[in-house]
């Protein structure tokens, strides 16, 4: 009998898997700074503007924006603490790569929800957990990070001066691709065209920033 190694297994999962590549969300939330031990507030969904419709309130003073807290946790740190990220939280601790996310940086890190890792095939989470695996699940999750701090308007900017698209040079050393989506939410393009998309963005943290998708990125394995 021949025993498949944890990351070719892996890859078996992945590729068996049916499409996870998820459909926009209608709108993105505000930005949120997260400070130490506490979990931002979820805003509710904005629906993008309609095409024609005239601004409300036209011609009025704009209200002064709302001082954003200075954050005081890194990104290691803040991930336990944002709503819905509790798989993500356990496989970096998982991986390794809390030193990493808890250094200088800076890093910008897309932050899949918590259902996103439930459409994973059976079994293929359990097996990237096991500790042999955990070289596979690193280059997973570096797959979801970007060295630099990008904000959801630095990004959108460099995907209109990219043409419509942005590549981006992930942690795992393959690219991850930026557009914008039918909503006005940044989209996310992974090496085998599943989508995932932005529904939170600029969660600040002392070391860079995260983005909170809908959806989990996969990298090519094995």
């Amino acid at each position: 009998m021949i025993t498949k190694t944890p990351l070719v297994l892996a890859a078996t999962l992945f590729a068996a898997a049916p499409a996870i590549a998820q459909t926009a969300p209608s709108g993105t939330t505000p930005a949120q700074t997260v400070p130490t031990g506490t979990a931002p507030a979820q805003a509710p969904m904005q629906a993008p503007a309609q095409a024609g419709t005239a601004a409300p309130m036209a011609g009025a003073p704009a209200a002064p924006a709302a001082a954003q807290p200075a954050a005081t946790a890194t990104i290691a740190a803040a991930l336990p603490t944002l709503p819905n990220r509790a798989t993500l939280a356990k496989l970096v601790t998982a991986a390794g790569l809390g030193t990493t996310l808890a250094g200088p940086g800076p890093f910008t890190v897309f932050a899949p929800s918590d259902e996103a890792f439930t459409r994973l095939p059976a079994g293929a989470l359990d097996t990237l957990m096991k500790p042999e695996a955990k070289p596979t699940l690193a280059t997973i999750l570096k797959y979801h990070v970007v060295a630099g701090a990008v904000t959801s308007d630095q990004l959108k900017a460099q995907i209109t001066s990219g043409g419509g698209k942005a590549v981006l040079t992930t942690l795992a050393g393959q690219p991850l691709t930026a557009s914008v989506g039918p909503n006005g939410n940044i989209e996310l393009t992974d090496v085998a065209g599943s989508k995932a998309y932005v529904d939170t963005a600029d969660v600040k943290a002392t070391n860079g920033v995260v983005h909170l998708t809908n959806g989990m990125s996969v990298p090519k394995i094995g």
